[in-house]
Order: C-alpha cells, then structure tokens, then sequence
C-alpha cells in the first residue's frame, strides 16, 4: 500500500497505521507551521470523508488489511517483495526494479579499497533504502478464500465453528443437574490444558462453582459434526453424591454476595482463586482434590473481587480496604502450583471499596474500578500510576464501577451502576476507552449486568433480567438480539476456540450456546473415540435439549 499514486513513490505504511490512532492527532500541540497557500496551521492530520475519528480510520484500516481483498492479493505482494517478481524479467514487467545498489549481493563493499568511493556506495545504499533478500524463485499461490476454508472446516471432524462468525444462527442447549436451585456463578473452560500425546481426544475440563461453593470438574468436547449440539458434556459424577462433593473450604463474609468476580480459574484447570473469606483471606484450592494448598491474608479488608491475565503470569485482586494487589503466579514444570507469598506491588488512589478488577501483563496494565466511580489504570511491572478514568454520568447520585474488561489491544470497557436509582432507565451504562485512556463511547442500557467479558472483537454480557447479548467491542452496539434466559444470568464466559459461550443461571442450569444444526442430525446417544485406538467412552450428552425459555415461562 502507498501513500500516493505516483509508481515511483514505493514508500509503504508503517505499523502505527494499523493500530496506534494517537499519532495522527497533535496531541501536544507542537508548532508544525502554515501551509503555504492558506496560510493555515498545521495541526491533526485530516482524515478521509469516511473515517469518523482518528479510532475509526485505524479500526477500518486493520478491517481492511484482514479483508478478503487483500487475502486475495497477497501472494501478488509476496512476489514483488520476496518472490520472483523481484529481479529479472519478471521484475522488469512488473515495473518492480531499483537502483542497483539496493539488491542483495550487488555490492561488496569490502573490495572498495577507496574510501571516499565507499563512503559514496554506502551513501547511495542508505539513502536508496535496501531490497529483502529473495526468498522464492516461483510465483506464490494464493490463500485460501473464506468461503473455501469454511468448506474445509465443515468437511473436519475437530473443528469448531466461531459463534461470532455465525450471530444470525445461534441455539442454547441447557443442562440440568449440577446443582439444581442453587445459582451457577462459575462456568469455564480454562484455555492451556495440556494433553499428553497418549490421551489425544480426551476431553478438556470445565469447571463450575454453584453459590453453596459446591465445585464440579466436567467433561468438555468442543465439536462434534455428528451430533445436533456440536458438543459433549460430560457430567461431573461428584456433584450428585453428598460423600463425594467438593466443596470450597471456609465460610464467607457476612453480607459478602457471592459473584463470578469472586473467583478465577487457572488456565490448566486445576486451581481456583477465591476472595471474599471471613478472614480476608485469598485463598487457592485445588480442583484435584478439593482442598485449600494456599491461604493468603494482605488485604485489610475482605477481598471483593480477582481477574487472571490471559497467559497466566499474574492475578490482581481488590478490596474494601481500597487497595489492589497484583500477585505472581507460581508455575512449576510450565503450570501452576499456586501463589507468591507476598504481592508483586500494592496498588493505591481509590478513596472507596474497590468493586472491579482486570489485568494484562502483555500491556502492562492493572486496572480496577471502584465504589467512588473513579477507574485507575496502574502498569503491572513497576506499579507506576498512570491515569485516572472518571465514566460520564448526568446523575448527581453515586456512580460505581460495577465490572472491567481489557481487550487484547488494551481497550478497556467499563460497566457503571448508579447508585440509590429505582428504575433502570439511565441507571447502567457500558463506556469504552482507548489503551491510552481516551474515551471513544457510550450506551446506555436497560438492564442490570451481572457479569460481563471480552471476546476477540466482541463483548458478552448476562443480566439480571436474564437477557444474553454480544455487542461489537468498537461500537458498543447489538450485534444481534438479545437471548432470553428466562431467569436472571449469574456468569458467562466463552470457549478458547469461540465455538460456545457458557451462562450459569439462576436456577443452577448451565446454558450453552453454540451454532446451531438442522434438526435431522442424529441425537441422543453418541459414542467418541477417547484415549488411544482401543477405548471408547460412551456418553449421553446432557445439552442436547434446546433451551426454549418462552415455554418454561411460569
């Protein structure tokens, strides 16, 4: 891609192009001059007719980088670049050829013995630039079209499909059983489990905690192309025998609600992180074993609320004694075996309970929002201060930060609640800022979130009203109508390969929604293939009931 239309000008865009809005705004008005003829100030850059915001152009570039257009030129730009196109004839008819210095090879320099004649090549290579060496002697083919790599996938037997890639075809399946009447306020499947070469299609883990602390370590097979749901879950046997139930050792604070905020996952699936214990306590039990392997009291207060980063690195936790803490996570053999004994950093500024927390290690920032409805974005490392985010609101009543997320590009999203309000209208609100604190937008919103997490380019929020929405991370819009749960929606998460998002509702089921099948695929009984070429496991797959809640209405 060029700057201009001019062939002789190859100069091609640099990354910032792709992803850093800030540095086509003159943020710290710097005199750039006047223009010649108008005389004008030079001051931002000035955008294109489509493009609303310094946000929006970077967000259509990237759009269009991964668009199927340029998927299809892209061996065009290999050849010229590294391929065949960039010497010879074939580089002559493309109109691809440059100074003669600039190729790899063409000079040696250390047979120049005349200085000033060396010192001239050199000059003539730096400033003419230099080609990358040639990689490929034969034209490149070309990338597969979307179109075509669905096709693939729909011809594999292990390879799910992207609920956000197919929003218009959505179905939930519900199971039943876990713990029934008791809400579900953990659901995930931990995303690095690790499966040792014997074991090849077993099943990952997926882990619940119902509100009694009752823990459960299911069965989880992401894809079948045989089977109406395209899934398997496979019960936890534990959670329906009284002797054999773990449960989350110590009770909780009075008056503490027990919230998926409360807890973390490992992403090996064998450790959960707790707050809100009598003693101030966090605390690491093992799923393995049910049993508490770490007790950790820093905090002066209870612990109101935790979040992993997505590798696993650290943990953050908040309290009502206003502070955060970032934790290291101790890993033994490239897993984790449980926490450091004192926090990486203390993290202060709030001048309230702290309500909400999110971390990336990757980005460097600690997040974590508050009952005095400031958000104060720390960097994990150093535990530096960096910026203080204040949420508008029009209400003159208390604001809190009820939920955090950060995307992989360091969007923040942010969940406010005003306080003391009796009606819901203008009572929640969803704000997006930029990784540099920038606020992009807001929207309003007519119900009550109760949990909330970033997916990719896609937000997933579970009401109180018991309502399932995705709404696109940019834009904080609707991606597509709301799915009715029937009763209030405790927790929700999604799959490490997009292919589901899980709900625990009210009533203790498990919803699970995925791409639906047509109804004349096979269900009931189903038998996989598990653990080498002699054994099979067969299983009921509990969610293979649609979930219909418009006939389950009282």
């Amino acid at each position: 891609m060029t700057l201009t239309d001019n062939p002789n000008d190859v100069k091609e865009l640099i990354p910032e192009f792709f992803y850093f809005p800030e540095f086509l705004e003159n943020q710290n008005a710097f005199d750039l001059g006047r223009l010649q003829i108008s005389k004008e100030r030079v001051n931002d850059v000035i955008l294109p007719k489509w493009a609303k915001s310094p946000e929006d152009f970077i967000y259509k570039h990237r759009k269009a980088l991964e668009s199927e257009y340029v998927s299809a030129h892209l061996q065009d730009w290999i050849d010229l670049i590294f391929g065949y196109k960039q010497r010879g004839p074939a580089a002559v008819e493309a109109l691809n050829v440059f100074y003669y210095c600039t190729y790899e090879g063409a000079v040696d320099l250390d047979a120049i013995t005349d200085e000033k004649e060396r010192k001239a090549v050199e000059g003539m290579i730096s400033n003419f630039g230099q080609t990358p060496c040639q990689l490929l002697k034969e034209p490149h083919p070309v990338r597969l079209s979307l179109e075509e790599v669905e096709k693939r996938k729909g011809r594999l037997d292990a390879s799910p499909l992207s609920i956000f890639q197919h929003l218009a075809e959505l179905k939930s399946f519900f199971v039943e059983g876990i713990n029934d009447n008791v809400p579900l306020v953990k659901a995930v499947v931990p995303k690095n489990q690790s499966h040792s070469f014997i074991t090849q299609g077993s099943p990952d883990t997926m882990v619940t905690l119902s509100q009694n602390c009752l823990m459960g370590t299911h069965g989880w097979l992401p894809y079948d192309k045989n089977i109406s749901n395209y899934f398997t879950f496979i019960k936890d046997p534990s959670v329906a025998n009284p002797k054999t139930q773990r449960v989350l050792g110590g009770p909780f604070s009075p008056g503490v609600e027990v919230t998926a905020g409360l807890f973390v996952v490992s992403h090996d699936g064998k450790l959960l992180f707790s707050g809100g214990h009598w003693d101030n306590s966090l605390r690491v039990t093992s799923l393995v074993k049910g049993k508490t392997v770490g007790h950790h009291i820093r905090h002066m207060d209870i612990v109101t609320c935790l979040s992993t980063d997505y590798c696993g690195i650290h943990l953050i936790s908040g309290s009502r004694d206003n502070t955060c803490m970032v934790w290291q996570v101790l890993q033994q053999g490239g897993c984790p075996v449980g926490l450091c004994p004192k926090p990486v950093q203390v993290l202060y500024g709030h001048t309230d309970e702290v309500l909400s927390v999110s971390i990336s290690t990757e980005l460097d920032m600690a997040v974590s929002g508050s009952r005095d409805g400031t958000v104060i974005i720390h960097t994990v490392r150093r535990g530096q201060y960096m910026r203080c985010l204040r949420p508008p609101c029009e209400s003159s009543l208390p604001v809190s930060i009820l939920h955090l997320a950060i995307s992989y590009e360091g969007c923040v999203v942010v969940h406010t609640c005003v306080e003391g309000k009796a009606t819901l209208k203008d009572k929640n609100g969803l704000h997006l800022y930029s990784v540099n604190g920038k606020h992009l937008c807001t929207e309003g919103l007519k119900e009550q979130v109760t949990d909330m997490c970033v997916s990719g380019e896609y937000l997933v929020i579970g009401s109180e009203q018991g309502f399932l929405s995705i709404r696109d991370l940019y834009s904080l819009s609707l991606c597509a109508a709301p799915m009715a749960m029937r009763v209030p929606v405790r927790c929700v998460s999604v799959t490490k390969e997009q292919s589901h998002v899980l709900a625990g509702l009210q009533d203790g089921k498990l919803i699970i929604v995925g791409v639906g099948k047509p109804a004349e695929m096979r269900s009931g009984q189903i038998t996989r293939k598990l653990w080498g070429s002699s054994k099979r496991l067969t299983q009921i797959s509990s969610g293979e009931t649609e979930y219909q809640p418009a006939c389950n209405q009282n």
